[in-house]
């Protein structure tokens, strides 16, 4: 996983980083944010649309394995379940190609709304230094992307397998006869998403959320359908903030069964970088430019936690 090469856009991977640890404070050895969180281990089976689409080994394979994280908003590694700041919560997930002779991967990395605030780097480095200097509302007033994250409604799940996780960057799936579609990627709970009203969530224990998980694998996996909406020609691939219609074909991928919390759960979590961009043959970078951008903050931020060493993990159920 490389650096961005253009200067420019490794200063803006450099300033988000430091102003994302500004706003939340130092916590070595995690995320600057979404640093709560948990990883678990389960097994990815494709349907024959996958196969149709693209010509990826993982949406060819009869199944491959997988790592997933379920997190927090936010770099608070405490921040309490019922905290509102915790929503829109993540969900990444790695498919694991390869071990030998080198490792080789590809990953999904999506959110609790299907809105981000901002095109691109610059404006995502502006959005969060106007957070960080109590200066939003006026950005806000300027930028209509960026006040409809804000706005967009984020309940609290009643569990984290019960939310619907959504892709925000366009990617391309290259087929065996070289067909490229693009699609955004959703994650979507197999029984149904549940949520609260925050009167009732703030009744709710402050690790509602994480302590759950263990008990609920301990009745079965949990199921996710990874379903993918199909732009049409038409549709802009370039901005993350700009919806694509609502009739937008929606295919169903195939199915994440999560069967099991991850062995040495903080030091999995430490050493993990999740990468936005696919780098597998049959799946492709949109012309999306924040593709690049997370990437190379994903990649510092990792770089960060493994210099650090093993942080103590706070889920008291681990």
């Amino acid at each position: 996983m490389p650096m961005p090469s253009d200067p420019h856009v490794q200063e803006t991977c450099v300033g988000l980083n430091h102003v994302l640890h500004d706003i939340f404070g130092p916590h070595p050895g995690f995320r600057p944010v979404h640093a709560k969180g948990l990883m678990l281990k389960g097994i990815f089976t494709p349907t024959p649309t996958a196969s149709e689409l693209s010509k990826a080994q993982h949406l060819n394979s009869s199944s491959t394995p997988v790592l997933a994280r379920f997190s927090s908003s936010t770099g608070f590694p405490d921040l309490p379940d019922n905290d509102p700041n915790g929503n829109p919560r993540g969900l990444a997930v790695r498919f694991q190609l390869a071990e030998t002779p080198r490792r080789i991967h590809t990953d999904i990395i999506t959110h609790s709304t299907p809105f981000f605030p901002a095109r691109n780097g610059d404006d995502a480095l502006v959005f969060f230094k106007a957070v960080k200097d109590g200066t939003v509302g006026d950005y806000l007033a300027t930028h209509p992307e960026a006040l409809a994250f804000v706005q967009a409604p984020k309940p609290f799940p009643t569990s984290l397998a019960k939310e619907n996780f959504f892709g925000v960057n366009a990617i391309k799936l290259i087929s065996a006869t070289g067909k490229e579609t693009c699609v955004r990627y959703q994650v979507m709970p197999d029984s149904g998403a549940e949520h609260l009203d925050e009167a009732t969530a703030t009744s709710k224990s402050t690790s509602y959320l994480f302590d759950e998980i263990p008990q609920l694998l301990k009745n079965g996996p949990i199921i996710f359908k990874l379903n993918a909406q199909i732009a049409d020609d038409s549709d802009i691939t370039n901005d993350a903030t700009v919806h694509w219609p609502p009739e937008r074909k929606i295919v169903d991928l195939g199915t994440i069964k999560l069967n099991a919390v991850a062995e040495d759960n903080a030091e999995e979590q430490r050493k993990i970088i999740f990468d936005p961009i696919p780098r597998v043959e049959g799946v492709e970078p949109s012309d999306d430019p924040l593709l690049e951008v997370r990437a190379g903050v994903y990649l510092i931020s990792g770089n960060e936690r493994r210099a650090v060493g093993c942080p103590v993990f706070h889920q008291a159920s681990l």
